[in-house]
């Protein structure tokens, strides 16, 4: 019999995202004597789950229906109730309402995550927002994170007593991510090929809230500004979703697709970084982003806008530069500026590696999981030797 506590993460879709990849991350690289793990997804678990390289992880959709989920409680309930696990860890507002069911359930320890905003909710001032957190707060032991404005969103509008809330950052697998040895190379199928291009590019989920169309239009204004560049820059942007063909449609109207590539969505995503001369994150709300990470230990330069926890991984003027969220004239600035000093963007690159491997690891992040888990479970013991012997 195993008899390693069990880990049920519990995520709205488990599909390709930052926030699913940090769960990956985590269960690869745990100790595989600390815990057991299983991935509930509450619509669906995609083929992404073939990232998960430890043994014997279960998978399991619910194929929740739009609206809230109360439905799916019943079924929620019998899982935890057969499957026993030691702590639910749920993600994001999306998966928060499975915290109750795990709690009727009589699961030790609900922990819950909070990653990013909501497109709807980019700068966290929805009081329906906060109040439907402040609602399911009874039933979480705990709270994690992923940047310090997501730490002081929880403590001040949701009201989570600060001794409750835990700051862990994503790390980053700064062995897999490298920069690139010697001279930049091609991205396979990609037909930028010439060394004299100087490639700009995005890697996400091409959705709203990550807005890419405003990356687009950035790439036609620099061109409009330095006709000269149309010899020498390029855009690429890898992702699939509803804004791609907004995307296409900007630099068409522009008469500029020629001189960008978006292939849609690839797994070789360091390949295609070490691929570039420098990275945007356009988005208009982050947590703390995977990919910025990735690109950092990529040894790219970095333009993200200052949303979310980005102004905390990128120290501007050093690593990268911030810009204002979907402000084309100041990504197309950034861009030229980039462009046009070579040497000040490579620099940039190498002291973005630095950091990554310096504060980021994925060493430190799952120490910190794992101490987290390993301190709710004890107390949860200790909470319950107390009240035995009180009565």
């Amino acid at each position: 019999m195993d008899d390693r506590p069990l880990v049920m993460h519990v995520v709205y879709r488990f599909d390709t995202g930052g926030l699913e990849n940090g769960v990956v991350n985590l269960i690869n690289h745990m100790p595989t004597g600390a815990f057991r793990h299983a991935v509930v997804a509450l619509t669906e678990v995609t083929d992404f789950r073939e990232r998960v390289r430890a043994p014997e992880v279960e998978f399991v959709s619910l194929h929740k229906g739009p609206g809230h989920g109360v439905k799916l409680y019943p079924r929620l309930y019998r899982l935890f109730r057969e499957q026993r696990p030691a702590i639910v860890h749920t993600r994001n507002l999306a998966a928060l309402e499975a915290a109750v069911p795990a709690w009727f359930a009589g699961v030790p320890v609900c922990v819950h995550g909070e990653h990013g905003r909501d497109v709807s909710d980019l700068d966290g001032a929805s009081r329906r927002y906060q109040w439907m957190r402040r609602a399911y707060r009874p039933f979480v032991d705990h709270y994690v994170a992923l940047s310090r404005e997501l730490a002081d969103y929880l403590v001040a509008r949701v009201h989570v007593p600060p001794a409750r809330v835990s700051e862990i950052c994503n790390g980053v697998d700064t062995t897999r991510f490298t920069p690139a040895a010697g001279a930049r190379p091609a991205i396979p199928g990609c037909p930028f090929t010439d060394p004299k291009h100087w490639i700009v590019g995005t890697v996400g989920r091409m959705q709203a809230v990550k807005d890419q169309a405003t990356l687009a239009r950035a790439f036609v204004r620099a061109l409009q500004l330095r006709p000269a560049l149309k010899d020498t820059l390029r855009l690429v942007l890898v992702g699939d979703g509803p804004l791609r063909s907004q995307c296409l449609q900007v630099l068409e109207q522009a008469g500029v697709a020629d001189l960008a590539w978006l292939p849609g969505e690839r797994g070789d995503v360091e390949g295609v970084l070490r691929g570039l001369d420098f990275f945007v994150l356009p988005s208009l709300a982050e947590g703390i982003s995977n990919t910025i990470l990735e690109a950092m230990a990529c040894g790219l330069p970095v333009i993200a806008t200052a949303v979310g926890g980005n102004a905390e991984l990128v120290s501007h003027g050093v690593t990268g530069e911030i810009v204002a969220a979907a402000d084309a004239e100041a990504i197309a600035a950034s861009l030229l500026g980039l462009a046009e000093h070579p040497e000040r963007a490579a620099q940039m690159g190498r002291a973005g590696r630095e950091r990554a491997e310096r504060r980021y690891s994925l060493a430190a992040m799952v120490a910190a999981y794992q101490g987290l888990y390993e301190r709710q479970l004890e107390q949860r013991t200790s909470r319950a030797r107390a009240w035995q012997a009180g009565h």
